[in-house]
């Protein structure tokens, strides 16, 4: 008979099994498939061993954007806009994701940057 710990430790195998690369194409195909909690299980732990690499981060983010967790989402966010002030796609995501946890005031600097940085500016 199989225990609780023993499913969990299962679980966590299979979404910490493999080589990087192969957890970043599971990552990858959780978050096609829509399954963005898959997703953001595995991608924390690739973004706990390469914390340096915006790709993976940028991914957790929006994997925890879908799966309505706003506040991790905004704290991933709020680290790749430290490292890389002009990262268009996460400033746009900072602020879509204070507007989805009612900020406004917070979340209207990061689109205007990031419309800056897209190059939407008003015409005259």
């Amino acid at each position: 008979m199989e225990t609780q710990s023993t499913k969990t430790q299962s679980t966590t195998t299979y979404y910490d099994h493999g080589s990087t690369a192969e957890r970043w194409e599971r990552a990858r195909q959780f978050f096609d498939a829509k399954d963005y909690a898959g997703a953001a299980r595995v991608l924390a732990r690739l973004v706990e061993e390469v914390p340096e690499q915006t790709g993976p981060r940028l991914l957790l983010a929006r994997a925890y954007y879908h799966s309505a967790q706003l506040r991790r989402a905004e704290a991933e966010l709020r680290i790749v806009v430290e490292r890389d002030p002009v990262e268009h796609y996460a400033r746009l995501m900072l602020g879509r994701t204070l507007q989805r946890q009612a900020r406004h005031d917070e979340a209207e600097p990061h689109l205007r940057i990031a419309s800056a940085l897209a190059g939407d500016f008003p015409r005259e």
